[in-house]
């Protein structure tokens, strides 16, 4: 979890008018954290959103797509101070949602990573953590140990 998720890159969002703004959000921040082109990834997540959703069900969604020119999977953590209506698999709306980026050829590299952060948002306890607090340190530092309690 640690080379995916750049402390900077962990936010809280008091407020998102809509899902194609929370997915401009996520690209801005990914452009700013890893040099990664707002368009393009905004053009990405976009084109992967339209095979399926990325809501997988209890306020969590996890967007992700290939780049073009990345050299490794990187991530982007929002916490939602207003949960977003997502078109989640439950119905739910969103208010955790971790976005990956990832190389275009990166095969099982980005497979795995979705696996790692997708086990993580799925623990209730790490939910509860994050959801419990506004700070992003304290939000980077409960991702961060999300990975020993997983393989504990």
């Amino acid at each position: 979890m640690s080379t995916l998720l750049s402390p900077a890159a962990v936010k809280v969002v008091s407020s998102v008018a809509s899902k194609k703004r929370l997915m401009r959000d996520l690209c801005e921040i990914a452009a700013a954290c890893y040099g990664i082109a707002t368009d393009e990834a905004l053009d990405a997540l976009q084109d992967r959103e339209s095979i399926g959703p990325t809501g997988v069900g209890n306020g969590v969604a996890l967007p992700h797509a290939r780049i073009a020119g990345l050299d490794r999977v990187v991530g982007v953590f929002l916490r939602l101070e207003r949960a977003l209506p997502f078109e989640s698999v439950d119905r739910q709306p969103v208010d955790l949602v971790f976005a990956l980026f990832a190389p275009e050829d990166s095969g099982v590299r980005h497979l795995k990573a979705l696996a790692l952060v997708a086990r993580a948002m799925r623990d209730t306890k790490i939910q509860a953590k994050l959801r419990a607090n506004e700070d992003p340190a304290i939000l980077h530092t409960i991702l961060m140990g999300s990975e020993a309690s997983q393989a504990a």
